[in-house]
């Protein structure tokens, strides 16, 4: 049995390994990709403190290569269900069953995705999910951005710092962002909006230079072609992994796990970290707080359930 697992190896769980490996905790991190999670499909990260650019797939590694040299285990597998509610914690996966004194649940959330042809093809090659990590990257050039909520607004009312001309396209004639929002964007001069219309392929040659659109309500198409690349901004909402667990821990009207300062979800033992958790801002930097954060107090509910003599972990 281990002191702890991770369930998730993005920059949450892995800095979560991390931190529990080195407090000399028996840690295991259960992937089911690529160590590092999401972040291994962005090109560029220009906003993590220390590191002026690097490639998400190289930041991954450094964080895994910590928390190995550390004595952090890493395991390829893909958790099936879970049983979380007793002092001994039981995850079956694909390949193996693991038990833990503790959990961490670190599985992130994804994007939603338009669904479009051309749209995995070109994810980091100018279909982006991120305007704070990417945004930058079209400094001068057009962007459309994808969605009118309040994420597809703000975002798109924050892209102007830097894009040339930022288009709104939204399935409706009219946002679903709040008034302010509304307003904010009707009155910058940056912004326009492409009404009534869905995204229906992403075209390109290495980087994205064609976007074909579908009017919803007439359905005539029409391309929108350039010689120069631009970027597509995708912002329809995000899709939280946690099926597997809505029975046993408390999740939000939107599917994400509800957790206090310290981590903690109201199953004694289980914490949780990065973008599963219920709040506002998804960024690596903070992903990688959240885990430190559950790792630690991961580690004191061990060494006080130990100092009680938990049954369960007699085993």
């Amino acid at each position: 049995m281990h002191d702890i697992i991770i369930i998730g190896g993005g920059p949450a769980g892995l800095t979560a390994g991390l931190y529990a490996a080195r407090g000399k905790k028996d840690t295991l991190i259960i992937e089911k990709g690529i160590e590092g999670g999401q972040i291994t499909e962005t090109t560029g990260i220009e906003n993590y403190p220390g590191i002026d650019q690097i490639d998400g797939a190289e930041l991954g590694k450094k964080i895994a290569d910590q928390a190995k040299k550390f004595g952090a285990k890493i395991v390829m597998d893909e958790v099936e269900s879970v049983d979380l509610t007793g002092e001994v914690k039981k995850i079956k996966c694909y390949v193996d069953d693991y038990e833990a004194k503790a959990v961490i649940i670190a599985t992130g959330a994804n994007p939603r995705q338009i669904g479009a042809p051309g749209e995995d093809k070109y994810k980091g090659r100018g279909v982006s999910y991120c305007s704070l990590c990417d945004a930058a990257f079209y400094e001068g050039e057009d962007v459309y951005v994808v969605g009118g909520g309040d994420s597809a607004v703000q975002e798109a009312i924050f892209i102007t710092n830097f894009a040339k001309k930022v288009y709104i396209i939204h399935r409706r004639d009219e946002l679903r962002a709040s008034k302010i929002l509304q307003e904010k964007a009707f009155n910058n001069d940056k912004i326009d909006f492409i009404w009534n219309s869905e995204v229906v392929e992403i075209k390109g040659d290495k980087v994205v230079n064609e976007l074909v659109l579908k009017n919803n309500q007439t359905g005539e198409e029409r391309s929108i072609k350039s010689d120069d690349p631009f970027g597509i901004f995708v912002f329809i909402g995000y899709v939280p992994n946690t099926d597997i667990y809505k029975d046993q821990i408390n999740i939000s009207e939107d599917h994400y796990i509800i957790t206090d300062e310290e981590m903690k979800t109201n199953v004694t033992g289980v914490f949780a970290a990065g973008d599963i958790r219920k709040k506002t801002v998804r960024q690596i930097v903070n992903a990688a707080g959240d885990g430190a954060i559950a790792s630690i107090n991961a580690q004191k509910y061990i060494d006080e359930a130990e100092g009680n003599l938990y049954e369960g972990f007699k085993k």
